[in-house]
């Protein structure tokens, strides 16, 4: 066995506490970058939003229970590469999590980097009087692509601290961001309509040169754009219908699953379950909260015409621009409420945490997957090196970096139909976690002695393995989203090949993830034949669980 990985063991270090991948988890199901981003952009839904995000977080709590249970039986680095290369086999492993965890992560940099500019910088800069710089950034094009590569040097250089460092950076934005939140919060709760449509109208025209009349003129258009998402009606059929969108914010509580091999104490399943179930219920929680002050001081209806006003323009449906020259932000409508400028400007710095904090997920899960996978030498072995003073693979790190400069500006100038592409970051994720839910599934027969060492062999539902219950739960949940987003018989989604008689299907997208999974599938191939002309069998490392 020793000669079989690149090494006797990773030489990765267990740098973190369960509270700091509780806090990842945390950051990685973002109410403020994700969610909000998310929810201005189902304006078309009929189904109401807060059921939504309630009957989500119950089936994804079952994704929890799925990826606690692998953790405790195998927590190595790496998460969905090593556990389905060792439960389903290598080509499978390899194709789904180096296509779910590397290739569509380029694509998220731009997405960061879209939300950088309307979360962090547009607002900040509008504050602080730079008017023109933030009118700048809130355009198309080329201020994208600069938010992107802001958001790459970022990330680059506090991954490349290292993970202690990085638990370190949470913790500040963490504890910045919950109160700024509450701030937010308050701020919506003491106000009331009429205070802020006067201050929206005074902000708007002073800080980002907006006409007069803002408020009428963003209602007019967000009606005209079909403005319809309730609050908390529709049907449970169009309730479900808003799920396949909505799991773009909130998908992601096992993000820092590929991160426990460097995790103390993740052999114990409830902690696990703990870790990740708080932050799926605290961020479900604090999203029904905050919907529910936006409602009360800045109305539903005027919240969800502004993101449809926006969106309608940026997305190129109409020609008509958004009344309000910059991404309808709730935290900055709450900002307006106070006539203090340096408060303004604390509560949307503190707000910027919640990016900040959030940010190096782009990077940091990946990394390990691409560790992993050179680790068992399917690719390069400088790739499986980690740097002996913080611990971070740096040839990983640039794997991840270079190519997503390349995407960045397909997407930023709309090449080829590239801002369409949006969904495709969770599709192709959410075919790894099937793979992954597979192998869970699978976990008790295929590996039984295996299953039977763990913590997780005395957990059965009428004598049935918990983990392959709660499995067949997620599993069928995972299969109801891919049938909406790849035949999308509604058109809602717009990122696969309608099946309805519009006929509508994005050309764009299915290549682009075809085409993902066509290079992950050469590079197996390619790397095993390499490896068997060597005299390495990869069966048999794929035979054998990795020493951390």
């Amino acid at each position: 066995m020793s000669n079989l990985f690149v090494r006797k063991a990773t030489g990765l270090v267990r740098s973190w506490s369960v509270f700091d991948a509780f806090i990842y988890a945390l950051f990685s199901i973002n109410l403020i970058t994700l969610g909000l981003y998310s929810f201005s952009q189902m304006y078309y839904f009929g189904g109401g939003l807060v059921p939504a995000l309630i009957i989500s977080a119950v089936f994804i709590f079952f994704e929890v229970i799925v990826y606690a249970a692998l953790i405790a039986v195998m927590p190595r680095s790496g998460g969905d590469y090593v556990w389905q290369s060792r439960i389903l086999g290598g080509g499978i492993g390899f194709v789904l999590a180096v296509t779910g965890w590397w290739f569509i992560l380029w694509l998220w940099v731009p997405l960061y980097g879209d939300m950088l500019r309307h979360i962090v910088l547009v607002p900040l800069l509008g504050i602080a009087g730079a008017k023109d710089a933030a009118l700048w950034f809130a355009g198309s094009g080329t201020p994208l692509f600069v938010s992107s590569l802001i958001t790459l040097a970022l990330v680059s250089i506090y991954i490349a601290l290292g993970m202690r460092t990085y638990a370190r950076i949470q913790k500040v934005c963490f504890y910045g961001g919950m109160l700024g939140l509450l701030i937010v919060i308050a701020l919506l709760l003491g106000g009331s309509p009429a205070a802020f449509r006067s201050a929206l109208e005074t902000n708007a025209v002073a800080l980002f040169g907006a006409q007069p009349g803002v408020y009428d003129a963003t209602a007019a258009l967000g009606s005209n754009a079909g403005a319809s998402l309730p609050f908390s009606g529709g049907s449970l059929g169009l309730i479900f219908l808003t799920l396949p969108y909505l799991v773009f914010f909130n998908l992601w509580p096992n993000w820092g699953a590929t991160l426990y091999g460097e995790v103390r104490g993740a052999t114990d399943f409830k902690r696990n379950i703990s870790g990740m179930g708080w932050a799926l219920g605290v961020t479900t929680l604090l999203a029904i909260l905050l919907l529910s002050a936006i409602r009360k001081t800045i109305g539903w209806d005027f919240y969800v015409q502004a993101g449809a006003a926006w969106w309608n323009y940026a997305w190129g449906l109409t020609t008509d621009a958004p009344a309000l020259p910059v991404w309808p932000y709730p935290a900055l409508f709450a900002a307006f409420l106070s006539t203090s400028r340096v408060l303004q400007f604390i509560v949307l710095f503190l707000m910027a945490l919640w990016w900040f904090g959030w940010s190096g997920t782009v990077f940091l899960s990946s990394t390990r997957v691409i560790f992993a996978a050179a680790f068992d030498r399917l690719l390069p072995e400088k790739v499986a090196e980690v740097d002996s003073r913080t611990g971070t693979p740096i040839y990983a790190l640039l794997l991840m970096l270079i190519p997503s400069i390349v995407i960045s500006y397909l997407f930023a100038y709309d090449v080829g139909g590239f801002k369409s592409l949006t969904l495709c970051s969770t599709l192709v994720i959410a075919v790894t976690y099937l793979g992954t839910t597979i192998a869970a599934i699978l976990l008790p027969f295929r590996k039984p002695d295996l299953y039977k060492a763990s913590p997780i062999a005395k957990y059965t539902v009428f004598g049935v393995p918990l983990i392959t219950v709660a499995g067949v739960i997620f599993g069928g949940f995972l299969v109801f989203l891919l049938y909406e987003w790849i035949l999308d018989p509604n058109a809602l989604y717009g990122i696969g090949y309608s099946i309805n008689e519009n006929g509508y299907k994005n050309g764009t997208s299915i290549l682009y993830m075809l085409a993902n999974y066509v290079l992950a599938a050469a590079i197996y191939l390619g790397f095993r034949a390499y490896r068997k002309r060597k005299g390495i069998n990869v069966d048999k490392i794929h035979a054998e669980i990795p020493v951390e």
